[in-house]
């Protein structure tokens, strides 16, 4: 699992091919911090459950 607040490329040769990456691959947004953050799927709850069920495999 790779959690970059940035583009994802690159990761997936890290975590491999059943891992998760949670990143930005859109332009971003203009938002308050932790409103973009949720949005972009950076919240605790989001990478609790990513990792979860990562290790649920």
């Amino acid at each position: 699992m790779a959690i970059e607040a940035g583009v994802t490329h690159g990761w997936h040769k890290f975590v491999g091919t059943d891992g998760v990456v949670i990143g930005l691959d859109d332009f971003g947004a203009s938002a308050p911090g932790d409103l973009a953050m949720e949005k972009f799927g950076f919240s605790v709850e989001n990478v609790v459950a990513c990792a979860r069920q990562l290790l649920g495999r």
